[in-house]
């Protein structure tokens, strides 16, 4: 699972990563993809890493965790690929941008380009159970994310953090 880790986050994370609950993490991770249909695909469980490499990052946004739907997550927080309708979650945020900003309706859901241009969309939790939402909760990711959280913290400066949704908000302490 680590293998698909973007360079600059492994480094960033090296301590991290070698820690006996992310052994026992990837471990259960692995069983889960074995046993269930998960999402993202296990390509993807660190996109939004790999989109936003770490001295890249500029803004991070905060999601709960993946979509759970059939081909929704991608592996970036409230993002869809092109191909799949944005979910209502995402909806309101466009509808926000709208309102607030004057920002046009896109044409889909697919976030990548924000990712690109030094936004990290980060889920709390970065893999799920396909039609079970927060069914990966509390088996370590938080642990890790909260670690992504300090590191970006301490490691960079005027870095602004986003936390959208009730859950993302608990990140904040």
């Amino acid at each position: 699972m680590i293998e698909n880790l973007h360079p600059s986050w492994k480094k960033m994370l090296a301590g991290e990563i070698t820690k006996p609950y992310f052994k026992k993490l990837e471990k259960e991770v692995a069983e889960e993809y074995k046993q269930y249909t998960c999402y993202p695909t296990q390509e993807n469980i660190f996109a939004a890493f790999n989109f936003t490499p770490f001295d890249d990052t500029k803004v991070v946004i905060i999601g709960q965790d993946p979509y759970h739907g059939m081909n929704q997550a991608n592996g970036l927080c409230f993002s869809v690929n092109t191909d799949i309708a944005p979910p209502p979650s995402l909806i309101n945020i466009f509808k926000e941008l709208n309102q607030d900003l004057d920002v046009p309706f896109p044409t889909n859901g697919d976030l990548s380009r924000w990712a690109k241009q030094g936004v990290l969309l980060l889920n709390a939790t970065l893999t799920v159970r396909a039609h079970e939402a927060g069914s990966h909760q509390r088996k370590g990711w938080e642990t890790f994310t909260d670690e992504v959280i300090k590191s970006i913290s301490k490691e960079r400066e005027n870095v602004i953090f986003l936390l959208w949704g009730g859950f993302a908000k608990k990140k904040s302490k």
